[in-house]
């Protein structure tokens, strides 16, 4: 009766040119993909914390530039001093910090970057007609749009809704929002910048950075 088991292939001797080659080609492959994951892992532990050493009147100025830049497109005139008086009622014109995160090796943690911030400013203005907040959007939502933001989100309120846009840019780490409540005639704007290291800071400090900044009366930007 015929034998019926496979034939075996003969064994790779590794001293034939030819099993040399494809035993370069496996290692080759092997080495480039552990380079890969090296470099993935690499990615993973330092660049989400690459910031720069920035002072944080340097980042508090650049928050407040990006607002002013807003303020304009939405032809804005009046000029609000620091400070705010009743949050979501009266005017405001605030600087704000807050920590920085490190999500680890795997971006599942979530803990603070010692000396690191995030500058923001805020600002708000009360008695604004349907007539100012409406075209005013609509032409800062399409000046973002020119100009490589990426809208987050843009709502056009309806029966009295609330009319709202959110850009950011750099993968989030620049971001900013403006809110329209027709019920009150309440209009709001807020810009923060990315995060950088403070120079100044110390083992020991607490807090971030920059939250006692202050800003200068904020308006429309003056003309030279």
């Amino acid at each position: 009766m015929p034998d019926e088991t496979m034939p075996s292939l003969p064994a790779l001797d590794a001293t034939k040119p030819e099993a040399s080659s494809c035993l370069r080609a496996t290692l080759g492959c092997g080495g480039a993909a552990l380079l890969g994951v090296l470099a993935l892992v690499v990615t993973l532990a330092w660049g989400s914390t690459d910031f720069p050493r920035v002072a944080p009147e340097e980042m508090a100025n650049r928050a407040l530039q990006r607002s002013h830049e807003a303020y304009d497109v939405l032809g804005f005139t009046r000029t609000i001093e620091p400070g705010v008086e009743d949050i979501g009622v009266s005017t405001e014109n605030t600087l704000g910090s807050s920590f920085c995160y490190d999500g680890g090796l795997l971006g599942l943690e979530d803990k603070t970057i010692d000396g690191a911030y995030s500058m923001n400013h805020h600002w708000a203005l009360d008695r604004v007609p349907a007539t100012q907040a409406i075209p005013g959007l609509r032409r800062l939502h399409q000046h973002f749009k020119d100009n490589d933001w990426k809208i987050s989100s843009y709502r056009e309120g309806e029966q009295g809704q609330d009319w709202s846009l959110f850009v950011q840019r750099d993968d989030g780490a620049e971001r900013m929002s403006f809110t329209w409540y027709p019920d009150r005639n309440y209009f709001t704007g807020g810009a923060s910048v990315p995060c950088a290291y403070d120079p100044a800071w110390k083992p020991g400090d607490t807090g971030p950075a920059g939250d006692n900044e202050q800003p200068p009366a904020f308006g429309p930007t003056p003309r030279g």
